[in-house]
C-alpha cells in the first residue's frame, strides 16, 4: 500500500479574510449493501476558499462524486455520513435539517451532474426548464424571462438559441444536453457550483469557452468552484489547487503547477502517463509491463452458418466505403407553421424551415484505414455516422460499400439486409447502449442470434467467451447486468458486440469519451490491435483530437455540416491548414507534463 503524498489533517488553502467558504474534515461515508456496510469515503479532508477553483482528480470508484454529493447532502437511503464535519459559510452541513438544506441548494450551491439527460425533464421544453430556475430565484420575471434564457444559451454558445428554446431534451445532442445543464446550474448565482464531469460530452472549443465562462463567473461573482474530472489537462489548466484520490483516499494534495510539475504519487504518476498527449504512441499510453489484454492468438470468428454476401474488397488501397455529395435535412424547431405564416401574409423561406444538418460532404474509407471524423457539437458528425449506420435515410446522396449502393436501401429495411452484420457501431454511452435487462453475456450474444446463424447452446456459449477473451472481459462477468459493471467493462462489452459478426467497417462514436484515462489507455488500445489483426476499417467520431491522432490514419474535420480540412493525421493536427482546425487545436487542455 503506497503512503498518503502532501496530505496533512489540514490541506494547503488559499486564505482569504473571511474564512473558507468549505471546509470539511476527516469525512467518512459509509453505504449499507446487502453484503455489509462499504466504506465509499474515508478520512477525506479539503479547504475551499472563497472564489478559488479546486479540482478532485481520480477513477471511477475512487470518490469523488461521493465526496460533492455528501456536500449537497444529496446521498442516496443508503449512503451516511459515518464521521466527520462538512462546514458552508459558517453553517454546520452535515447535521442540518432537510428544510434548511432545500433553501442552501440552488440558492447558495448547486451541481452540474454528470448524466446530462438524466438532470433534464424530459416533457419539458429546456427554455421552460431554465425559465422556472430564473423565476424561482427571481432572476427574471414572465415578462423578460424568454428573453435572459435566450442570452444564457448564447453564453453556453448553443448553436442557434432562438431555435433551442423550443427544444426538448430528446432533440438534442449529448453535448447540448451538457450545456443546457451547466445553463441551469450558472443561472442560479450560487456562491459554490460543484462541477462533476461537466465537459465530458463537449467538444474541445465548446468545453473551452464552458470552462472560460465558469472561470469568469468565479472572478465576477466571488464563486467557489469544485471541478470533479478525469481530465487532467483540464484540472492544470482551470484550478487552483488539485486533490487526487483513490479508492476513497486523498493521496495527493497540491497546488496544480506543482502537482502536475513534479507529481509525488505513484497513482498521481499513473494518471498522468495514461493521458494523451503529443508526441506519444499508444503504447506509452500503458503501464509498464500492462497491455490492452487481448489473447495472443486470436479464435476463428467464422459463424457456423454462413450468410452470403459481397465480398469486401481486399485490394490495398481500395475504397471500402465512399460517400457523395451526402445532405440531411431536417425541419427547423421552433419554425412556425406554414399555415400560420400565412394567416400572416408572410412567405417562409426555405431557410427558416428547413436545418441542413449535412451538407453535401464526400469522403472515402480504406480496407484496413482508420479514418477520424472530428468537430464540434451540432456540426453533422454523429448524424453521418448514423446514415452510414444505415440508421437513418439521407435526404439526398450516395453510400456504396463493398461495390453495394447502401443508400439505395431504405433504413427501415437495412436491418434485416444481409449487409447489416458487416457494418456495426460501438456507441458513445455504454450504459444506454446496453440493455439493463441483459446480462453481459446475453448482450455479446444478441448480434449472433440474430444475424449470425446462432441458436441457443454450447456453440452460442463458447463463442460468447471466445470475444470476450478478445475484449479482455473476465469471464466471470459475463453473467453480470450493466449496473453491476464498471464503464471500462461495459465499454468492453459494445466492442465485443460490435465484432461479433467479423465486420468490415466499424464506427466508433465516441467510444472512450466517459472513461477514465488509464481505462481509455487500455480500451484505445484494444481498439487498435483488433483492428490490427480482424483487418477491420474504422470510422472513429470523436472531439478528443489527441485520441484522433494516436488511432486514425486520416482526419476529417466539419463544421456546421460541411467539410473544412482533411489529411493524414499527421498533416491535419500538426500543420493545420484551416482557421477551424487551429482553433480546435489551440483549445485542447495540455497538461504540464
Amino acid at each position: 500500500m503506497h503512503g498518503v503524498v502532501d496530505v496533512t489533517a489540514h490541506p494547503p488553502k488559499a486564505e482569504t479574510a473571511g474564512g473558507p467558504l468549505l471546509e470539511v474534515r476527516d469525512l467518512t461515508v459509509e453505504f449499507t449493501t446487502r453484503r455489509g456496510i462499504v466504506t465509499a469515503v474515508s478520512q477525506v479532508n479539503l479547504t475551499l476558499a472563497k472564489g478559488e477553483t479546486l479540482g478532485i482528480v481520480g477513477e471511477s470508484g475512487s470518490g469523488k462524486s461521493v465526496t460533492s454529493y455528501t456536500v449537497m447532502r444529496i446521498l442516496d437511503r443508503a449512503g451516511r455520513i459515518a464521521e466527520g464535519s462538512i462546514t458552508f459559510s459558517g453553517m454546520d452541513v452535515a447535521h442540518a435539517p432537510e428544510s434548511a438544506m432545500r433553501d442552501l441548494r440552488g440558492r447558495e450551491m448547486s451541481m452540474i451532474f454528470q448524466n446530462p439527460r438524466a438532470a433534464l425533464n424530459p416533457i419539458r421544453t429546456v427554455g421552460a426548464q431554465i425559465g422556472d430556475v430564473l423565476l424561482q430565484h427571481v432572476q427574471a420575471d414572465p415578462r423578460n424571462v424568454k428573453e435572459k434564457v435566450i442570452d444564457i444559451l448564447k453564453q453556453v454558445r448553443i448553436a442557434r438559441p432562438e431555435d433551442r428554446y423550443h427544444a426538448y431534451p430528446f432533440e438534442l445532442s449529448g453535448g447540448m444536453c451538457q450545456r443546457i445543464v451547466i445553463a441551469l446550474a450558472l443561472a442560479c448565482r450560487p456562491q459554490l457550483m460543484i462541477a462533476d464531469e461537466p465537459t465530458t460530452g463537449l467538444d474541445v472549443t465548446t468545453q473551452k469557452a464552458v470552462m472560460d465562462l465558469v472561470t469568469e463567473l468565479t472572478r465576477e461573482r466571488g464563486m467557489s468552484t469544485i471541478l470533479i474530472t478525469h481530465d487532467l489537462g483540464l484540472a492544470a489548466t482551470y484550478c487552483d489547487t488539485v486533490m487526487v484520490m483513490e479508492k476513497g483516499k486523498v493521496v495527493e494534495t497540491a497546488p496544480a503547477e506543482r502537482i502536475f510539475r513534479d507529481p509525488q504519487h505513484p497513482y498521481t504518476r499513473k494518471l498522468m502517463r495514461a493521458t494523451p498527449r503529443p508526441g506519444i504512441t499508444l503504447k506509452d499510453l500503458l503501464p509498464d509491463g500492462e497491455g490492452p489484454g487481448v489473447p495472443a492468438a486470436l479464435p476463428a470468428m467464422a459463424g457456423p452458418v454462413a450468410v452470403p454476401v459481397p465480398a469486401a474488397s481486399a485490394v490495398a488501397g481500395t475504397p471500402l466505403l465512399t460517400v457523395e455529395n451526402l445532405i440531411k435535412e431536417y425541419p427547423r424547431q421552433g419554425a412556425p407553421s406554414a399555415f400560420l405564416a400565412k394567416l400572416k401574409g408572410k412567405a417562409l423561406t426555405r431557410e427558416e424551415t428547413i436545418f441542413r444538418a449535412v451538407d453535401g460532404i464526400s469522403f472515402e474509407v480504406k480496407k484496413g484505414e482508420s479514418v477520424g471524423l472530428v468537430g464540434e457539437s451540432g456540426c453533422g458528425k454523429s448524424t453521418t455516422s448514423t446514415i452510414v449506420m444505415r440508421l437513418v435515410d439521407p435526404t439526398s446522396g450516395r453510400i456504396t460499400f463493398a461495390g453495394q449502393d447502401l443508400s439505395a436501401i431504405p433504413a427501415k429495411d437495412f436491418a434485416h439486409h444481409p449487409m447489416r452484420r458487416r457494418i456495426q457501431m460501438v456507441f458513445q454511452d455504454p450504459t444506454e447502449s446496453l440493455n439493463p435487462r441483459y446480462t453481459a453475456e446475453r448482450a455479446i450474444a444478441d448480434p449472433l442470434l440474430r444475424m449470425g446463424g446462432y441458436s441457443r447452446g454450447a456453440k452460442l456459449t463458447a463463442r460468447v467467451a471466445e470475444l470476450a477473451d478478445m475484449v479482455g472481459l473476465p469471464q466471470n462477468l459475463l453473467e453480470r447486468f450493466p449496473h453491476q459493471l464498471s464503464g471500462g467493462q461495459k465499454a468492453r462489452i459494445g466492442i465485443a458486440r460490435a465484432i461479433a459478426l467479423d465486420p468490415d467497417l466499424v464506427i466508433l462514436d465516441e467510444p472512450t469519451a466517459a472513461l477514465d484515462v488509464s481505462v481509455q489507455a487500455v480500451v484505445l488500445n484494444l481498439l487498435e490491435e483488433l483492428k490490427q489483426r480482424l483487418g477491420m476499417s474504422y470510422l472513429f467520431v470523436s472531439h478528443d483530437l489527441h485520441v484522433v491522432n494516436l488511432l486514425c490514419d486520416r482526419v476529417i474535420v466539419m463544421r456546421q455540416g460541411r467539410i473544412v480540412e482533411e489529411g493524414t493525421s499527421s498533416q491535419v493536427l500538426e500543420a493545420p491548414k484551416d482557421a477551424y482546425t487551429r482553433e480546435l487545436i489551440a483549445a485542447i487542455p495540455h497538461p504540464p507534463v
